[in-house]
């Protein structure tokens, strides 16, 4: 007899557990890194992109370890008293964990840490709720896709969508082209979901993806030292969340 495929229900203490046992798994790593490196640096993403942050953890493989999301259990980790912390001095970082931030653990000197991350930043494209840096007007005529170098003309089969996302386009020797300059946005309002699309169809970035240092602690000392002019403006962090399943659980 075939096995039926209908739902099955799972008991809820079962996932508990397991979500319980994943929780301490990854706190203990977090504690292991913690007796391993020298700095530990709390940090937070202007324009989060999942695939930029993977390309950090990626050039940093040999000489740090990253955490990010799960904040409440970072938090844990480190301890949020001079009581519960794992080591000295960590609960003057644990005590700033709030919102989307990471832990980044490195033996690298500081200077250099503050520098790599000052000079890495990825323009990428804009997304609904945030707000435009810059106006931008499409010039009368074909409808240009700047992906290339020069741009090109979008092909005629997408006209349709390029209509139903707001432009008034017509063919044109199987060109989609305006017969009116159109106002994609206006900088300082915020995007609705149209002009994103429009702005991503395009080819026309309008935010950076950039990692800011918070804090400071030094395993040496157990002292925290903030970074004056790190973190993130609240307009770049806004309308930000993740992009990639990966975000559900904290990140390493």
């Amino acid at each position: 007899m075939p096995r039926s495929k209908r739902s099955k229900l799972v008991s809820l203490t079962k996932v508990s557990k397991k979500t319980k046992e994943h929780k301490n798994a990854m706190m203990t790593e977090l504690q292991a890194n913690a007796e391993k490196w020298r700095y530990c640096w709390l940090f937070e993403v202007g324009s989060m992109r999942n695939s930029h942050l993977k390309t950090v953890r990626k050039l940093w493989k040999d000489t740090a370890r990253m955490f990010f999301g799960r904040g409440a259990v970072m938090a844990k980790a480190l301890g949020t008293s001079v009581a519960e912390e794992h080591r000295l001095g960590l609960s003057k970082l644990a005590t700033q964990i709030k919102g989307q931030v990471g832990l980044f653990f490195t033996d690298t000197e500081p200077q250099e840490v503050i520098e790599w991350f000052a000079d890495f930043q990825q323009p990428d494209f804009a997304r609904a709720g945030n707000r435009a840096t810059r106006t931008v007007t499409l010039p009368e005529g074909p409808v240009l896709r700047h992906h290339s170098d020069p741009p090109e003309p979008f092909p005629h089969n997408e006209e349709p969508q390029l209509r139903k996302l707001g432009l008034t386009t017509s063919m044109v020797k199987g060109v989609p082209t305006l017969t009116a300059p159109h106002k994609l946005c206006e900088k300082g309002k915020v995007l609705t979901s149209e002009q994103a699309q429009l702005l991503k169809l395009t080819g026309l970035k309008m935010v950076t993806f950039r990692v800011g240092l918070i804090a400071r602690w030094d395993s040496t000392t157990g002292e925290v030292v903030q970074i004056e002019g790190g973190g993130i403006p609240v307009d770049e962090k806004a309308a930000e969340g993740s992009d990639d399943e990966d975000d559900a659980e904290m990140s390493e």
